[in-house]
């Protein structure tokens, strides 16, 4: 697309506004030379990309990138082999901590479905990182002036060295100067460097009291830095183990620019991605700013967009306008007077056009749907060419020759006040010629002119339609309300006779009016009035169904809430019915044998009391609709615990003599089959801790202990509230995770008091 046109369009101010969001370098850099795609295939992967980076900002807020150091000039250098600098080093230990952060954003969620985010997915995990490299350089170059002393052994002990001499120097000069025979020399009982060698200040005038060597003098003379030939030595050796110190950090240098070499590609392809990544981020967050959405890029030539807004204009002032073309017409025609927003129409379709091809959201409702046209062609405005000293009208139609001569059936095509800067009846007529040529050639126009022979021409032709930009006459003003379907008015007597022009001078600017013009207009008005009519009773039907359908829903919720809790009562009667049932039956089967040693009669009557209870059991382990009346089971399994039951043993006692046989539901029957495990996943928090607490409570009766709460991983309210509900039941004595081999953060060992 030729530049002109993007700058028509305003694209190079959409460009501006987007590379404030950009965070690197590399990320700005791109935006020289960022183009729309006129490639359908691209324009949906730009889109999808947006997409996702907008998904992964709500869900994980920004991608933590920030500047960058520029690394480009020291990649070089590593590519031919040279040793870096610190704050070389330092930089490219930066950029891997950055390239090691962005690369964590994306894949430090262990529960992160990363295939709704396939298009970004290759991006992230390209992406280079190396620790080791990077804490290695941090922990030896500490900033760009100083490496750590245990950089190496050798730079250790030349330090250790050095700092020892230094004291020395320090306390002879120390001496020196509170001596009574010196002390009236010195300027200030002070010790400073001069050419990296320790020296003190002496008066001028005694100078040649003090053997040493001048190594300064003050400004004002009066000071000479002397250092003393008592410590000449030590400061010779200072000055030669810094020779070897610097010597030993070049080697250290060396060795971590070594380290670099084989990296220099991945180093190069992670600009690259950082680069990539600013960019796709900057369209997010954009997009986001604009309240922007996705556009649905169709394959049927056809362009509806839904309460568009031209993102220059302030969203909180601009009109946000719908514009359809491309179904029934492929030709529209706007008219009406000037600062009705006709060009801001033409502008505002354009340009959202070209941000959805250049991967940015667009500023409209959802469900908007647009085509990828191969180019866009855009004659807006007076762009008069002072060099070649066109006229206005010339410089359209250059633009317009132009356009003929590169636009393809599969173009569209914008033009502002077709025909104007000409006489009135042959810049109409030729008006209508270019639009009709560029119909037959299948090209989608939309065009704005005040020409009333365009209006009639709409009307009359198959693929052309009419629309207006709506006029406040009340007020004088333009509502920037885009009609389609409507010719627009020019209003020209309706605003003089508003602003108290004469009513003889507009009655017969009437009269000269024809009476076919009059009647079209006004047949269009009454058609326009009853389009407004029946828009707004389309709303309201659509408000009411909405009502109806929210109405709806809310009722099945309900139902669907109620059977669930149904289902729920029900299956919490068959698990009581059930436990009751198997209570009784191991009670019964218990007494039977203590019975046997007592008497066959009793025996006999037992068994056939646990066979019934069999029997039920079985009953309502098979049917699940079974609704047992809980109260009557717990009537039974008390009959069937037989306490303080005295049976006559003739056999083994004399008629006075009784034994008793006592047996309680809760005892140890139950206790002994108790799972040390309960599995708890897909409940909610308070199912879960109803369950978890009756399950303790057995625990504890049963003496078992640990225990493990299944609860699963999740997003982890689950764990959080049964551990809140652990911390204050009376049973747990502690808890904790589970460890590797245990289900780890699946599961919660607890220890019973």
């Amino acid at each position: 697309m030729n530049n002109k046109y993007l700058k028509t369009l305003e694209y190079d101010k959409i460009i501006d506004k987007l590379s404030t969001y950009c965070k690197t370098y590399i990320g700005k850099e791109n935006f020289k030379n960022i183009k729309p795609s006129f490639s359908k295939l691209e324009v949906i992967d730009l889109l999808e990309l947006t997409n996702e980076a907008i998904s992964l900002i709500y869900r994980k807020s920004n991608i933590p990138l920030s500047e960058i150091p520029n690394i480009s000039m020291y990649i070089k250098s590593l590519e031919s082999n040279s040793i870096l600098t610190n704050k070389p080093l330092l930089d490219i230990a930066r950029f891997l901590k950055i390239s090691r952060e962005v690369k964590e954003y994306f894949f430090n969620d262990e529960e992160f479905d990363y295939s709704e985010y396939e298009s970004l997915h290759s991006f992230f995990n390209n992406l280079y990182t190396n620790k080791s490299i990077e804490d290695k350089v941090f922990s030896i170059v500490l900033d760009e002036n100083t490496i750590a002393d245990d950089a190496s052994t050798v730079l250790s002990a030349l330090r250790k060295q050095s700092k020892k001499l230094e004291q020395s120097i320090r306390d002879k000069l120390n001496s020196f100067i509170h001596s009574s025979t010196y002390s009236k020399y010195i300027m200030e009982p002070i010790i400073t460097i001069r050419s990296d060698r320790y020296v003190i200040p002496i008066k001028e005038e005694y100078r040649s009291q003090v053997k040493g060597f001048i190594h300064d003098i003050s400004s004002s003379g009066s000071t000479v830095f002397i250092e003393p030939i008592s410590v000449f030595e030590l400061n010779n050796e200072i000055t030669n183990i810094k020779v070897e110190e610097d010597i030993e950090i070049e080697k250290i240098l060396a060795n971590l620019s070594s380290m670099l070499y084989e990296y220099t590609e991945k180093l190069k392809y992670n600009l690259q991605i950082l680069g990539d990544l600013d960019l796709i981020f900057a369209k997010a967050n954009y997009s986001i700013e604009l309240d922007g959405i996705k556009p649905i890029i169709n394959d049927d030539k056809y362009i509806d967009l839904k309460s568009a807004r031209h993102p220059l204009i302030d969203k909180n002032k601009v009109v946000p306008i719908d514009i359809s073309i491309g179904k029934d017409y492929s030709s529209l025609v706007i008219t009406g007077p000037n600062t009705g927003g006709k060009t801001v129409s033409l502008k505002t379709t354009g340009i959202l056009l070209l941000m959805a091809y250049t991967g940015i959201f667009i500023p409209a409702k959802e469900h908007s749907s647009i085509q990828v046209f191969d180019n866009i062609f855009a004659d807006i405005g007076d762009e008069q060419s002072i060099q070649e000293s066109l006229s206005t009208f010339s410089s359209h139609m250059s633009t317009i020759i132009e356009i003929t001569k590169k636009a393809t059936s599969n173009s569209f095509v914008l033009l502002d006040e077709l025909g104007s800067g000409t006489d009135p009846i042959e810049g109409a007529n030729l008006a209508i010629s270019i639009l009709k040529y560029f119909f037959d050639l299948g090209i989608t126009t939309i065009s704005t002119t005040h020409y009333q022979e365009l209006k009639n021409y709409c009307l009359v032709t198959e693929g052309f339609q009419n629309a207006s930009c709506e006029f406040d006459l009340e007020n004088l003003k333009p509502t920037y309300k885009l009609l389609i379907g409507i010719p627009g008015k020019s209003n020209a007597f309706a605003i003089s006779k508003k602003l108290g022009l004469n009513d003889k001078i507009l009655d017969y600017a009437n009269s000269l009016m024809k009476q076919d013009d009059i009647s079209i207009e006004e047949l269009m008005k009454s058609i326009y009035d009853d389009k407004i009519e029946i828009e707004k009773e389309k709303e309201t039907i659509k408000k009411n169904s909405a009502q109806v359908e929210e109405l709806r829903k809310k009722l099945e919720n309900q139902n669907n809430f109620w059977q669930e809790k149904q289902n729920k009562i029900l299956q919490k009667a068959r698990d009581e019915a059930k436990e009751i049932l198997s209570d009784a039956k191991e009670e019964a089967t218990s007494v039977i044998n203590r019975l046997n040693s007592l008497g066959k009669n009793d025996v006999s009557k037992a068994n056939n009391l646990r066979n019934e209870l069999n029997d039920k059991l079985k009953d309502v382990s098979a049917n699940e609709n079974n609704t047992l009346n809980l109260d009557a089971l717990k009537a039974l399994n008390n009959k069937f615990s037989l306490k303080n039951n005295t049976l006559d043993n003739k056999k083994n006692s004399n008629k006075n003599s009784h034994s008793s046989v006592t047996f309680s539901k809760g005892s140890n029957f139950k206790s002994q089959n108790i799972s040390s495990e309960i599995n708890v996943i897909g409940m909610n928090v308070d199912e879960a801790v109803f369950v978890i607490d009756k399950y303790l409570d057995d625990c504890a009766i049963a003496k078992l202990s640990p225990v493990r709460i299944v609860h699963g991983k999740g997003t982890g309210k689950l764990r959080e509230g049964i551990h809140k509900f652990l911390k204050k039941n009376p049973h747990v004595a502690s808890f904790r995770l589970g460890t590797f081999g245990e289900g780890e953060m699946g599961v919660t060992v607890v220890e019973l008091k």
